[in-house]
């Protein structure tokens, strides 16, 4: 197996970490949602695993689709963001088969044998990762990327909690929502870093290079803040009017972190404008939770959906067709499938939040929310699978970018 993956037909698969996870990401977007919508509306049995069909959807969106472009993406980005080597392949197989392992286990969790093997495989991959991720950040003088550091111990201890709660016949969810806020703020951490190279191409590009744009780290750091007090006030008092206040502060701190994106028809381009869409749904789905917890209506899954549907699957979304490129030699596509399948997706978040609103019944909001979103990832696959599995073509090696896009800082 090492052989294929240094010099066999798996070598350019393993050439970066983003590859092997962002194929898998994309993958697991379109099976694990065919997997629901089949059991919503036809009665297809979903696997067995602790707390029911609710948890393993939203465990292996989160476990599976969400942790597979957070490996992808940390395992590129940090070396190019502190300046060092890249991660070899075979560190990238390790976290490939703990991901996997962690897939087939919980889908049998329901005997103790495979609950603790998914348990080991979950915690495995993401100690892994900070193990190899934490040595470089700290070893940065200016500690400007510590707070991967911090999400990533947050999410090791949140798994944890899932786990024992699974094991013990608690009903594990409340630890799957400590995982949505703490991804909510890794996009935000994320997106700083991603925005500032993505909006000042578009200033360029639109003749504007006179204008810069800043991501500016007091309204990030804000918008951080109010997300993570949120998180800790569901877990700790779930529909508490205190967390419907703070919920309606994180939306109001995440518009806030949009002014920093106002300038001009710059933002209109695909890539700047699809960044700046995950802003909003992000704050319309605080600001729907705090309604519905201070307004006592039967909102909350709404709000939760456009943070997840539209505003991790945008943000997933746009990282897989930016960094997923770049990386691989090729510049970002500028086809029309992009904007199509970012539509999409956003169209897939409304739709399932309607249900909750009791605009659309359960069937018509599921098949379509799923429909949409396995059309606009099975899009991404079938144009992007050989860019992924295929060798540089660039005259560039590993996980180096392009010539003209000058590494992050």
């Amino acid at each position: 197996m090492l052989k294929l993956i240094r010099s066999g037909a798996f070598a350019p698969l393993f050439e970066c970490g983003f590859r092997p996870f962002f194929l898998l990401t994309a993958a697991t977007a379109v099976l694990a949602v065919a997997a629901w919508a089949a059991f919503w509306l036809l009665g297809s049995p979903l696997p067995s695993s602790p707390g029911g069909p609710i948890v393993w959807h939203a465990h292996e969106l989160v476990f599976g689709f969400a942790l597979a472009s957070v490996a992808g993406f940390t395992l590129t980005a940090i070396p190019e963001f502190t300046g060092s080597p890249e991660f070899g392949r075979e560190r990238t197989l390790a976290l490939l088969v703990l991901w996997m392992a962690g897939r087939i286990a919980f889908a049998g969790s329901a005997a103790l044998p495979l609950a603790i093997l998914a348990m080991l495989a979950d915690l495995g991959l993401l100690c892994a990762l900070l193990a190899m991720l934490a040595p470089r950040l700290l070893a940065d003088p200016e500690h400007r990327h510590l707070s991967f550091v911090w999400i990533l111990c947050a999410m090791i201890a949140a798994t944890a909690g899932f786990h024992f709660d699974a094991l013990t016949g608690a009903w594990p969810m409340r630890w799957l929502l400590v995982m949505v806020g703490l991804l909510m703020s890794l996009i935000v951490i994320a997106m700083s870093r991603i925005s500032m190279r993505v909006v000042n191409s578009a200033l360029d590009e639109a003749g504007n290079a006179d204008v810069e744009y800043l991501a500016r780290p007091p309204r990030r750091n804000l918008a951080i803040s109010c997300i993570l007090l949120y998180t800790a006030a569901e877990f700790a008092a779930p529909g508490h009017p205190v967390s419907g206040w703070v919920a309606l502060a994180s939306a109001a701190a995440l518009f806030n972190l949009t002014n920093d994106w106002h300038v001009g028809r710059a933002l209109l381009r695909r890539w700047a404008f699809m960044l700046y869409l995950v802003y909003w749904f992000m704050a319309l789905g605080y600001a729907v939770m705090g309604a519905a917890i201070l307004g006592d209506r039967p909102w909350v899954s709404g709000g939760r959906h456009l943070l997840m549907i539209g505003a991790m699957g945008l943000a997933i979304f746009a990282v897989l067709n930016i960094a997923g490129r770049i990386h691989a030699g090729f510049e970002p596509d500028t086809r029309a499938w992009v904007p199509a399948a970012a539509g999409l997706i956003a169209c897939a978040a409304l739709a399932r939040a309607t249900m909750a609103f009791g605009i659309l019944d359960a069937g018509a909001s599921i098949l379509l929310a799923s429909a949409c979103w396995i059309l606009a990832f099975g899009l991404h696959l079938g144009f992007h699978w050989k860019v992924l599995l295929g060798p540089r073509t660039d005259g560039q090696h590993g996980c180096a970018g392009l010539v003209n896009h000058p590494p992050v800082r």
